[in-house]
């Protein structure tokens, strides 16, 4: 709806309407014009009844006449003009209220548009209140984001560190165990070695002992010869008592040399199979 519609075309509408025959109103002026809104067209109505009545009123000066038709036209117009002030008083009163409903709904109105300005003012205050909020938390979380960053790119290094650790790790096991598979097959030879060596030495030891045992027998038998020879032998006592007691010393050296090979025997069946083979050179047969 366009506004500020001049007041020469509202007061040629307001004419249009009276001459119709029809009391001139803001609807019907508005709807001869076809535009203005009602306070416009209201308040330049008042000015065109206003100035109706001057108009009214320059109308009473007639030319001449004749006296009767003179007296008659004016007693006519006067009359007219009664009326006419009438029904503008009357269709003023109704504009007045008109204008004054109007008033109070434009009241209303900016009442209201003063009621949505605040509203909209509050809700601009907590729109921006909730920007800002919501550009700190957004700060908040490009900071904790950047955090989270550095942390993740921490933690990357510190698993390829641990992951380089754990190869490492790995092939020194791989090392280790094939060092100690190294090292158990050297025992078992060694071991092995131990175990030979000592059977060996078992082995001489038996021997000895046997050779010490048939030498004794020997011995034995010896001494029995001698004793059935002792009646021809006791002529030869004096010559023979040094060689038989050499012979006897002999004798005692071979079985004491016996007892310790039979010891020795018990000492090295009691030895670690893993303890170190003797150099060369050196073994019990080689005591004495």
């Amino acid at each position: 709806m366009a506004v500020g519609v001049p007041e020469t075309e509202v007061f040629a509408a307001a004419d249009a309407v009276l001459a119709r025959g029809e009391r001139p109103t803001v609807e019907r002026v508005r709807l001869e014009l076809g535009r203005g809104s009602p306070a416009r067209v209201g308040g330049l109505l008042d000015q065109w009844w206003a100035r109706l009545a001057e108009r009214l009123s320059g109308e009473t000066r007639l030319p001449a006449l004749p006296g009767e038709v003179s007296q008659a036209f004016v007693a006519v117009w006067q009359q007219a003009i009664h009326l006419a002030q009438g029904v503008a008083e009357q269709a003023l009163s109704d504009q007045r209220q008109v204008l004054a409903a109007e008033r109070e709904r434009v009241a209303a109105v900016e009442d209201q548009a003063r009621q949505d300005a605040a509203q909209f003012r509050q809700q601009a205050t907590d729109a921006v209140a909730g920007r800002q909020a919501v550009e700190l938390r957004l700060a908040d979380l490009e900071l904790l984001l950047t955090q989270r960053q550095t942390q993740i790119e921490d933690l990357q290094q510190q698993r390829e560190g641990l992951l380089h650790e754990r190869r490492e790790a790995q092939q020194h096991n791989h090392t280790l165990q094939h060092d100690l598979q190294a090292l158990r097959l050297k025992a078992e030879q060694e071991r092995v070695t131990q175990e030979g060596y000592v059977r060996g030495v078992e082995d001489r030891a038996h021997r000895e002992v046997d050779r010490a045992r048939e030498e004794g027998k020997a011995m034995a038998a010896q001494f029995k010869e001698v004793g059935r020879h002792v009646e021809q032998l006791q002529r030869r006592l004096e010559s023979t008592q040094n060689e038989l007691s050499q012979t006897q010393q002999h004798a005692a050296a071979q079985q004491a040399r016996a007892d310790t090979l039979e010891q020795q025997l018990t000492q090295l069946r009691q030895v670690p199979a893993v303890k170190r083979k003797p150099k060369s050179g050196k073994s019990v047969a080689s005591t004495g």
